[in-house]
């Protein structure tokens, strides 16, 4: 199983290929309404750092904890440039666990067990294959977490 190439984009629009062709990518499920919410900032603060060598950080809006992400993709949009500074991709609302898992997170998950909850983590090397899965405990500056992404660019 691959990437998968037909991801849209938050606004409903197809995901250009090449945003995500030979990057590395930090895909993570986010909610507006969770206590781990506030990670977005130190997503914007990974995407600032690694950007210009290849990270490309795309957020996965999820409503399946908790009901944590209730709104409409302009409201999704809204709260996260306004309250982080969000300017990295954001992609339309998946599931991503259940019998209604999305393409992305088929791929993402694999074999392995279930996403707990907002914000997990995944690495996604150059080749398009998944090297690093993190909790979402794991706050954007672990160390083990910029390590996997400084590995994967190289």
């Amino acid at each position: 199983m691959s990437l998968p190439n037909n991801l849209a984009t938050l606004d409903g629009k197809p995901l250009a290929p090449e945003t995500l062709a030979g990057k590395v990518v930090l895909f993570v499920n986010v909610a507006s309404q969770c206590g781990l919410t506030p990670q977005y900032s130190g997503l914007v603060a990974l995407d600032k750092a690694y950007g210009d060598r290849g990270l490309v950080v795309v957020g996965v809006p999820c409503n399946q904890f908790g009901g944590q992400e209730p709104g409409s993709p302009d409201e999704i949009q809204d709260f996260a440039k306004n309250k982080y500074d969000v300017e990295f991709t954001l992609l339309e609302k998946q599931d991503v666990n259940g019998p209604n898992r999305s393409p992305l997170y088929q791929f993402l998950v694999g074999e392995g067990e279930d996403i707990g909850w907002n914000f997990g983590k995944f690495v996604v090397g150059r080749d398009g294959e998944v090297v690093g899965r993190f909790d979402p405990k794991t706050p954007p500056d672990d160390a083990a977490l910029k390590a996997a992404i400084e590995q994967a660019l190289g």
